[in-house]
């Protein structure tokens, strides 16, 4: 079974839209530009790594881009039975699910990103990993140090992270080496997320949560407040909320899906911290970060079968073939298809190619390979997301 897990802010980093500029899910930009009234085009391609770093602006990049790759995914005709995410990618997870609205969320994760901006300038602090104790270990080192620390993300065994004010953090990294840490590392962030010092964005946050529609998730979702999966939209109001102040539970979210069945790990958005953490959790499953266009040929080869099972004929099943090495081109919008006139069937098509329009928008091949065949046909009226060829990468 396969899930898809959506990281958090501190994965961003300057120009992860590059790649994508060309690809048809690009267009999901300018919705979320349109519903935040922030030009995500520009945070995606030319901020630096300062200007990403502000909080506002990591968590609406990563979440507009998570969800430009999960597109992306998509118009292969792949879908997963699973979704989780880590602190910001949990809105991710929920838009995935279709338990939010694409507008709302981003709606929501701006909202949220600028409320934790004022509660950091209301309540400043920072965070620490700390690696090589037991959970029980570090949570009872916060509870002596005179001050407020807390535990606030449960990443992987033996891999926490640590956050509070700057100088009961500081007691609480001396105090963690003193009790035998391989490793405390402070963090780049400008506050100590996952805490109560993140009350005031909570407050701020739960009005905007109480006015959006949230639906029952379309398959599972695990929340990081319990590490469990709920379906119950009044449930997930109440864990969005709690989410801001409550610590990330990701190991035991992690061993949920792992209890379910769920063996194959797809980490949808930038960076690859989330399956470096499921390879620490449980080494035998099978892992893949997409977040470049290059990695969707990797996922599709990842998730096609490899038995070496052979039918009557002593010949392996064509249909695995197929899956492995053909792609659909599928329309970006609705309206009438016209495609290219000098395109036949067999001709060689590069990546970015344009192959034809619907309405008056450009239709460019997100693959490199030979037409197959057309599946929509001249002046039909296609509907957004609608095959229109395939073609077979060789």
């Amino acid at each position: 079974m396969i899930v898809f897990t959506y990281p958090g802010q501190g994965s961003q980093f300057s120009g992860m839209g590059t790649s994508w500029l060309n690809h048809p899910s690009w267009e999901l930009i300018e919705e979320a530009s349109d519903a935040t009234k922030v030009d995500l085009a520009d945070l995606l391609l030319n901020a630096d790594d300062d200007l990403l770093r502000e909080t506002q602006n990591a968590q609406l990049a990563t979440f507009v881009l998570s969800m430009l790759i999960l597109d992306a995914v998509e118009r292969l005709g792949l879908d997963s039975t699973g979704h989780a995410g880590h602190s910001l990618g949990e809105y991710s997870a929920l838009t995935a699910s279709g338990a939010l609205d694409f507008f709302d969320a981003a709606r929501l994760v701006n909202i949220r990103g600028n409320a934790m901006k004022n509660a950091i300038e209301e309540n400043p602090g920072t965070m620490a990993a700390v690696l090589g104790l037991p959970e029980a270990d570090v949570e009872n080192l916060c509870a002596e140090i005179d001050g407020e620390v807390w535990v606030a993300n449960y990443n992987s065994p033996g891999q926490l992270v640590i956050a509070g004010t700057n100088s009961a953090l500081e007691k609480a990294s001396d105090l963690a080496r003193e009790m035998g840490a391989k490793k405390v590392t402070r963090l780049s962030v400008a506050g100590a997320f996952h805490t109560p010092l993140m009350n005031s964005a909570r407050t701020e946050l739960l009005e905007a949560i109480e006015s959006t529609d949230i639906r029952p998730p379309s398959g599972i979702v695990v929340a990081n407040v319990d590490g469990m999966a709920h379906e119950n939209p009044e449930t997930w109001r109440a864990l969005l909320s709690a989410q801001l102040c409550s610590p990330v539970r990701w190991t035991q979210s992690l061993g949920t899906l792992l209890s379910m069945n769920f063996s194959t790990f797809i980490e949808i958005g930038p960076g690859k911290v989330l399956t470096g953490l499921t390879k620490r959790t449980e080494p035998n499953t099978k892992r893949l970060n997409v977040n470049e266009p290059n990695d969707l040929d990797q996922l599709l080869d990842l998730i096609a079968p490899t038995s070496s099972t052979e039918n009557d004929s002593g010949l392996g099943h064509e249909g695995e073939h197929l899956f492995s090495t053909d792609r659909l081109v599928v329309s970006p919008s609705a309206g009438l298809f016209k495609p290219e006139r000098n395109l036949e069937i067999g001709q060689k098509i590069s990546n970015g190619e344009l192959i034809g329009h619907v309405g008056n928008i450009e239709i460019h091949s997100p693959f490199s390979g030979e037409l197959m065949g057309w599946i929509a046909v001249t002046e039909e009226r296609l509907a957004a997301s609608q095959p229109i060829a395939w073609l077979r990468v060789t």
